[in-house]
């Protein structure tokens, strides 16, 4: 596995910060990648045999693929002191515009060739710790099996409002937020991820991605003629 650093977004403003961090790449040779690589036979539904998960609480199996809406219970462990598990759902995806980034000055290989893609999640903390004030755990995938950080914002966008998890997030709260991520080369968003740690056979969600809001019509010039 290699590293493969993502250009961020530059803000217009001081304001609004998009930090898209690192995406990781599988190298060539049949490792294992980023998407929807096939389950092993000894998979394991926990990356951790320290977290206490409640009775009557079921974990996904690792290399599961599940479909939009469906929903896969894991652990969850932010830090070596906090920890939990966590229901997962992808609800839906949808493809963005670059028109929804006009307050933005983004860089020219983004700008030019990005795809924006907005994905609606709901997380529910069904374990007994508390693990708020973190980014949700999941990445998009494209087509050329490249994790895709989502985009953290200091601000609202209004077309994908985003946030990490609150502050505080522990036993029973539930919460939905819509991750927004960018993939280069006009790369589509194949499917999205939950992969805590470079050794775990991630749990996928795939489903059909809703085709961008088509542009409106120009109004007709006053002085048009009829």
């Amino acid at each position: 596995m290699h590293n493969v650093r993502v250009p961020p977004l530059t803000p217009r403003t001081a304001a609004v910060l998009l930090a898209l961090g690192l995406a990781a790449t599988a190298c060539s040779g049949g490792g294992t990648s980023g998407g929807d690589a096939p389950p092993s036979p000894s998979a394991s539904s926990s990356p951790s045999t320290t977290v206490d998960v409640p009775a009557g609480v079921s974990l996904t199996a690792e290399g599961s693929r599940l479909k939009f809406g469906g929903r896969a219970g894991v652990v969850f462990e932010p830090t070596q002191k906090r920890s939990s598990v966590l229901d997962l759902t992808v609800r839906s995806a949808k493809q963005g515009s670059v028109h929804d980034f006009k307050d933005y000055i983004l860089d020219d290989p983004y700008k030019k060739k990005a795809s924006y893609y907005y994905v609606k999640v709901q997380v529910k903390n069904v374990g007994k710790g508390d693990v708020g004030g973190v980014p949700v755990p999941l990445w998009g995938v494209n087509g050329d099996n490249v994790l895709l950080p989502a985009v953290n914002f200091t601000t609202s966008f209004k077309k994908c409002p985003s946030k990490q998890l609150p502050h505080s997030f522990g036993p029973g709260d539930t919460f939905s937020t819509c991750l927004v991520y960018l993939s280069p080369d006009h790369g589509q968003l194949r499917s999205v991820s939950y992969r805590p740690d470079q050794t775990f056979n991630p749990i996928t969600w795939t489903g059909q991605v809703a085709a961008p809001a088509s542009a409106k019509p120009a109004k007709p010039s006053k002085s048009a003629k009829h």
